[in-house]
């Protein structure tokens, strides 16, 4: 199973057709030549190094905070 998590595109290179995305403070390169206007400020769905969807902010923000939740209830007693 994958789990895809919103990153936050920091920097394009129209002519690569790529450039980087911020998973939580972690920057990774992608793929954007599966979408089309893909911009800095835009957030995205990467799966496999390519961007496979855009999102709004507030459902980025809000898959966020589901998968945090998900993580603090999964984490053992006392840990």
């Amino acid at each position: 199973m994958c789990l895809a998590i919103p990153a936050k595109v920091i920097e394009v290179d129209e002519a690569l057709q790529a450039g980087k995305v911020d998973y939580l403070g972690t920057k990774v390169k992608a793929n954007f030549a599966l979408l089309e206007g893909v911009q800095a400020g835009d957030w995205v769905i990467v799966h496999a190094g390519f961007a496979i969807s855009k999102l709004d902010e507030q459902e980025a923000r809000e898959t966020l905070a589901l998968l945090r939740e998900i993580a603090e209830k999964s984490e053992p007693a006392g840990g």
